[in-house]
């Protein structure tokens, strides 16, 4: 039996920390939202984790902070970095402008599931799981909704506007002829566990040596590691072998040798293929690009999730009253891009030119590194550890919630 077509004022095609923010908070503001997520849950591991003293601030901004910091995360106060022989603390976020002078590890099916519980407080806000965007339709070439393929069959969603947000690899994106642009990564990051123990320090730190990068996030009962290599490499590494893995580890950490046998096999080390790309237009008539779908952040300082809510933020306020009143045009959609291209620009050149001129260079080496003389600054003078945690933890331009609560919840 056909599947009957669904109009709406939004649709949202992914179901990630963009998708879901813009959905809730368009919702909120009284205006009909669809959103599509492909998977029937949000149970996948190795995704962004981190939720920025930004995005805690939206939570406050929102009424919803005291709810959200009850699921559970661990904090990040400081960031350290062991390099050579050298330990410098780079950044503190004690000083930040927000109310949560910290990074809350938590891990991203339960802020999803958090942002998807409040949308279904809202009669406007429809989630629909295992149901995957998988092309545009249109009428004398103009956008007028998407084709989803969802557990009953094929699903037509006609929309006043379609939102792509869904990921660096959009099917929207390839449905609308729309390429990125490339500006390019020198590494990849192969991700696992390892479990952690009370004598095991709490510190979030990363580690460098001659040709290798090693971070260890606290995630409370476990490590997560990120293994920087080569862009390409991890063939490389597999024919090196396991064992060779291990023992880079145990040398860079040495306090985990006695666990390094959970890493069993190959399966338990995950590749994070790193990119970071830009679309040059984020728009067309009745469509938008957010989120990774619109740029790819490299996992440096880990500001891709935030990014990401900070274009469904900028793009709600922006855009609310347009789609309630039936009044959206192309000028409302650029205009998002206005407001978010410039602090995606700025993000990716700052970490673009970490890439190039430390982390490239770095695993090209056979030289054990020191802490350049800048960097050793941060301990002589902590006052400096302020600017990198407000880069890495408010961003640049941070937004607020602006689109108001238009109805009551259910």
């Amino acid at each position: 039996m056909p599947v009957p077509p669904i109009k709406t004022q939004c649709c949202i095609a992914g179901g990630g920390p963009a998708g879901m923010m813009l959905g809730f908070l368009l919702a909120r503001a009284g205006v009909d939202v669809h959103v599509l997520e492909k998977h029937g849950d949000f149970l996948r591991d190795f995704r962004g984790d981190t939720i920025h003293p930004s995005t805690l601030e939206l939570m406050h901004e929102l009424g919803l902070l005291e709810a959200f910091l009850r699921l559970p995360y661990e904090k990040i106060t400081r960031l350290a970095a062991q390099i050579g022989p050298d330990r410098v603390t780079i950044a503190d976020f004690g000083h930040v402008p927000t109310r949560c002078k910290f990074i809350a590890l938590m891990p991203q099916w339960d802020f999803l599931d958090f942002l998807a519980d409040q949308g279904r407080r809202y009669n406007a806000f429809h989630l629909h799981m295992n149901t995957e965007a998988i092309r545009l339709i249109g009428q004398d070439g103009e956008i007028r909704g998407v084709r989803a393929r969802a557990p009953d069959g094929e699903i037509e969603i006609a929309a006043d506007l379609v939102v792509g947000a869904d990921g660096r690899h959009s099917t929207l994106r390839r449905e609308a002829g729309m390429t990125v642009d490339d500006l390019g990564a020198p590494m990849d990051v192969l991700w696992f566990r390892l479990s952690r123990q009370d004598t095991d320090d709490e510190e979030t730190f990363g580690h460098v040596e001659a040709g290798r990068l090693f971070v260890m996030l606290n995630r409370g009962t476990y490590w997560q590691c990120a293994y920087v290599i080569p862009k390409g490499g991890f063939e490389a590494v597999k024919q090196c072998g396991l064992q060779a893995l291990r023992s880079d580890i145990s040398f860079m950490s040495p306090f985990v040798e006695n666990r390094i046998g959970e890493i069993a096999d190959w399966d338990d080390v995950k590749l994070l293929t790193v990119a970071v790309d830009r679309l040059p237009v984020w728009c067309k008539e009745r469509l938008l690009f957010i989120g990774d779908a619109a740029h790819a952040m490299s996992p440096i300082g880990g500001v891709g999730i935030n990014l990401a809510i900070q274009d469904a933020v900028a793009a709600a306020n922006i855009l609310f009253e347009p789609l309630s009143a039936r009044s959206l045009t192309l000028k409302h959609l650029q205009a998002v891009q206005e407001r978010r291209q410039w602090p995606t620009v700025v993000t990716q050149r700052i970490q673009i030119a970490v890439q190039n001129r430390i982390i490239g260079p770095l695993l090209q080496s056979r030289e054990r590194p020191r802490a350049p003389w800048p960097v050793k600054l941060f301990n002589v003078f902590p006052v400096l550890r302020r600017i990198p945690a407000h880069i890495v933890g408010v961003g640049v331009r941070p937004e607020h919630i602006h689109a108001p609560e238009r109805f009551p919840v259910t």
